[in-house]
């Protein structure tokens, strides 16, 4: 659930837990990106939800945005709740499904339960809904800390201005890697959401506002992303993915800021690795 929460800006809207309080000081990292032309970009690691407001627009961070041409973003409309919703629910839904307590891996029908009720639902509740959006459903219902509407994501959008804002990827692409996962993944993401609900880790906030990309990079090796057919659908996949468009936008002269979830800049197969791998300079100056 934790790295849920750092890779995925949508699932944190399926239930706003926004709190009103004085925000925390935050450092988080910030790389530059050059191609040795004068061609220049930036990359920012963002986290998708905070129980407390973040005071995360450091100066470098301002600079960089303040010169940037673009916002390059997983998801545009975070600001429409509904929006999202209904793209959700278009793709959560199925019949014929087995009862959530079969559908989760074995041994872990206890930490299940202790989750449903937890979130104040039943197995009844989740009847019709495919494995992976019981998933994320239940990942949001297990975090005790709240408020997608604290996630600098969000922040970074408004924070645009006038600037295009350029989507990565989209929320029906973003909800569709999920729903394109096979059913054997699908569970064994339910596994990692229940596992981690009986053990929240409470440091994953403070590792990214400190910008201790060591801590981060040590989130993306366990839980759901030691799986390897997870991970590749929810980490290096995407991040090639990406790396393509970030890479074309710098040699364009776009000069984009791209802001997303920390997890995705982390270690070898991070956006940084990545666009060194193609023979940009990164360098990391936050």
């Amino acid at each position: 659930m934790r790295r849920a929460l750092i890779l995925l800006p949508l699932l944190p809207l399926l239930a706003l837990l926004a709190c009103a309080r004085e925000p925390l000081e935050a450092n988080p990292a910030l790389w530059r990106v050059e191609d040795g032309r004068g061609h220049v970009g930036w990359l920012f690691g963002t986290i998708h939800v905070s129980e407390r407001p973040l005071a995360w627009r450091t100066p470098k961070v301002d600079a960089a945005l303040n010169r940037a041409g673009v916002v390059m973003v997983e998801v545009g409309n975070l600001a429409d709740e509904q929006q999202v919703a209904a793209t959700f629910a278009a793709l959560a839904h199925s019949q014929g499904l087995r009862p959530l307590s079969q559908r989760v891996p074995t041994g872990y029908s206890a930490a299940l339960q202790a989750l449903l009720k937890k979130a104040g639902k039943t197995e009844a509740d989740f009847a019709d809904t495919e494995t992976w959006a019981a998933a994320l459903t239940l990942a949001q219902a297990g975090a005790d800390a709240g408020g997608a509407r604290n996630g600098v994501d969000r922040a970074v959008i408004v924070a645009a201005g006038t600037k295009p804002v350029i989507e990565l990827e989209g929320a029906r692409a973003q909800l569709g890697i999920f729903d394109a996962l096979p059913e054997r993944d699908q569970r064994a993401l339910l596994g990692a959401v229940v596992t981690e609900a009986a053990a929240p880790d409470k440091d994953l906030a403070k590792s990214w506002r400190t910008g201790d990309m060591t801590a981060v990079e040590r989130e993306t090796r366990t839980g759901m992303l030691a799986d390897p057919d997870l991970r590749a659908a929810l980490f290096t996949g995407r991040n090639q993915r990406w790396t393509i468009r970030i890479a074309q936008s710098i040699t364009a002269g776009q000069r984009p800021f791209v802001a997303v979830g920390a997890a995705h800049m982390a270690g070898p197969q991070g956006l940084p690795a990545m666009l060194k791998s193609r023979g940009f300079t990164v360098t990391r100056i936050e």
